[in-house]
C-alpha cells in the first residue's frame, strides 16, 4: 500500500509511543562502552533488518521471503554457540529438527517463486533482500541477547525506535515524504505494537538461553503461514504440513528437556 522506509517509520514512531510508559516505570541505567555498542547494534540490526524485509515483502511473495528471513534464529543462535553458550545434548538436538520445520511450513509451492516484471522469467532480488535481511536480524537479535542480561527490557528496545524515528521517520516528514494512507494506519499501527511485544518478549525470553529462544522465535514464519490458510484459505502443501507437525512435536520436546 505504501513504500517501505514509510511502513518503518510509522512502526518505529508506534514502537515508541508504546515504550514510553514502560521506560517511566524502571529506573534509568548507566551501561558501560560495551553495552552501549550491543545496544547500537541491536537497534541499527532491528532498523535495517525491517526496512530490507519490508522491502522484499513489497517486492517478493510471503511464501518466498518468510523463510529466508527465518534463518535469523539459526543465525543468532550459532553466533551464542560460537560465544561460548553451552546447550544441553537435548536441545542441541531439537533445535536443528526445530530449524527444519520452520523452513518446511514456511515454504510455499515452486509457483511461488517471483516473476519479473514482464512475467519471462524469475527474479532474486526479493531473496537477496531477504537473505540481508537475515543477517541483520540474527546480528539484532544477538546484540539484544546480550544488552538484555544486564539492562530494564524497556531500554533494550529504546535504541532501535530512536533510530528508527531520527534516521527514517524525521527525514521522511521534513522532505514531506512520509506516506501512510487511511487503509495502511491499521496494519502500520498493529505492527509497530506487536515488533515491540515480539522483541521485548524474545529479550526476557534470552536470559534463559539465546540459542533456544533465537531458534523459537524464529516460528513466525511458520506461524504466518498457518494464518494464511486459516485467514486467507491459502492451501498449504503436503511438505508445508508435515513442517507444521515436526515444528510442534519439536517445539513439544524441547518445552519438556527445558522444564
Amino acid at each position: 500500500m505504501v513504500p517501505p522506509a514509510s511502513v518503518l517509520a510509522g512502526v518505529m514512531i508506534t514502537g515508541l509511543v508504546v515504550l514510553l510508559p514502560a521506560l517511566a516505570v524502571v529506573d534509568v541505567p548507566s551501561p558501560d562502552g560495551a553495552l552501549v555498542g550491543w545496544l547500537l547494534v541491536s537497534g541499527a540490526g532491528n532498523v535495517v533488518g525491517l526496512l530490507l524485509a519490508y522491502s522484499a515483502l513489497r517486492e517478493g511473495k510471503v511464501s518466498v521471503v518468510a523463510p529466508v528471513v527465518s534463518t535469523e534464529g539459526a543465525i543468532a543462535a550459532v553466533a551464542a554457540v560460537v560465544a561460548g553458550e553451552r546447550l544441553q545434548l537435548g536441545a542441541a538436538l531439537l533445535l536443528p529438527v526445530i530449524a527444519v520445520g520452520v523452513v518446511l511450513a514456511a515454504t510455499g509451492p515452486t509457483t511461488d517463486l517471483v516473476p519479473a516484471d514482464d512475467g519471462s522469467a524469475r527474479t532474486w532480488r526479493p531473496v537477496l533482500l531477504a537473505c540481508a535481511a537475515a543477517l541483520c536480524f540474527g546480528a539484532s537479535l544477538y546484540a539484544t541477547s546480550k544488552a538484555s542480561a544486564d539492562l530494564p527490557v524497556p531500554w533494550v528496545l529504546l535504541p532501535a525506535r530512536l533510530i528508527g524515528v531520527a534516521a527514517i521517520a524525521v527525514p521522511l516528514a521534513v522532505r514531506g515524504a512520509l506516506t501512510l494512507t487511511r487503509p495502511a494506519l491499521p496494519l502500520v499501527l498493529v505492527a509497530g505494537v506487536c515488533e515491540v511485544l515480539g522483541f521485548a518478549s524474545f529479550a526476557a525470553g534470552s536470559r534463559h538461553g539465546v540459542a533456544v529462544a533465537a531458534v523459537l522465535a524464529s516460528q513466525f514464519a511458520a506461524l504466518a503461514a498457518v494464518a494464511a490458510f486459516v485467514l486467507f484459505r491459502e492451501r498449504l502443501t503436503r511438505l508445508q504440513l508435515s513442517g507444521v507437525s515436526v515444528l510442534a512435536l519439536g517445539v513439544a520436546t524441547l518445552a519438556a528437556i527445558r522444564a
